[in-house]
């Protein structure tokens, strides 16, 4: 019983954080219409930035998270102005061409400004030891981990479904020409989803810390794993999204605790599956 439990809180755990970074991408890929396989790359940078205010600056874990995220999307804007506007439309051999020089250039300057070894973000008293919830404990930073995907899915879907930002992404999704013709600044639009989606990777990648360390190749190592998430789920989709993170994340535990010298094998096993059956995702958005 105990194994059980320990087995379905790491899933959920690690399901949660697979969600927060990658709902970035399923947002870019299924209402922007952009590959952008450099979203991985974006968490690391957030990981990077989080670890060096924690280590070397001595700020607290709150703070290291707020200069992470916010740190994340203004390196990020100008590459969004200056190289993935020329992409938006393009086709996908192009952005995936793009994307991926991105991440191996930013693979390259991160490396070369914080060092090839792996980085560790301190954690605060409050995030250490373990919660008692009567029956069983449950580590607090996993139970933190799963707080904030829970509260980055009801956020993201009242914002993509429930503001009037959500209807301009939506429109400008559907009909970029008529969408500026109504009044919506879709350039604008599209900055700003882009903006979110990144600050997202860079939450995920700090949060996400102790089950995804931050390392040089980061952004390749988890690169699949993401692509995989927003298939699985369907792209564009964040209730989709959520449900592929969460059984793909419950198959790669239970397979690691249960027989690790499978490896990945019935991660990618279920991945093959599920695409098989639901060529569109889980739950993808007709084209």
């Amino acid at each position: 019983m105990q194994t059980i439990f320990s087995i379905a809180v790491d899933a959920l755990a690690y399901g949660m954080v697979l969600f927060v970074i990658s709902i970035g991408l399923s947002v870019t890929m299924g209402l922007m219409r952009v590959v952008n396989l450099a979203h991985g790359a974006f968490a690391m940078i957030g990981g990077y930035i989080a670890s060096y205010a924690a280590r070397d600056l001595g700020l607290g874990y709150g703070f290291a998270v707020l200069i992470a995220v916010f740190g994340t999307i203004l390196i990020a804007i100008p590459v969004e102005r200056l190289l993935y506007r020329r992409i938006y439309g393009a086709p996908e051999l192009t952005q995936v061409l793009m994307t991926i020089g991105i991440t191996f250039c930013i693979i390259g300057i991160t490396n070369f400004v914080f060092g090839p070894t792996l980085k560790t973000i301190p954690l605060p008293a409050e995030l250490q030891g373990s919660v008692d919830l009567g029956f069983r404990s449950i580590a607090t930073q996993r139970l933190f981990a799963i707080v904030c995907g829970l509260a980055v899915a009801l956020a993201l879907w009242y914002l993509v479904e429930r503001t009037s930002f959500g209807i301009k992404l939506r429109a400008a999704v559907d009909d970029a020409a008529m969408a500026a013709a109504l009044g919506v600044k879709t350039e604008i639009v599209y900055a700003v989803s882009f903006a979110i989606a990144v600050g997202l990777a860079a939450f995920g990648g700090v949060v996400g810390a102790e089950l995804l360390p931050v390392e040089p190749y980061y952004a390749l190592r988890y690169m699949v794993t993401f692509l995989v998430v927003v298939s699985v789920g369907g792209a564009g989709s964040i209730p989709g999204a959520l449900l592929a993170c969460l059984l793909l994340g419950g198959i790669d535990t239970a397979g690691r605790y249960l027989m690790p010298e499978f490896g990945e094998f019935f991660f990618y096993l279920a991945v093959i599956a599920i695409v098989c059956i639901f060529p569109r995702g889980l739950a993808g958005r007709a084209k």
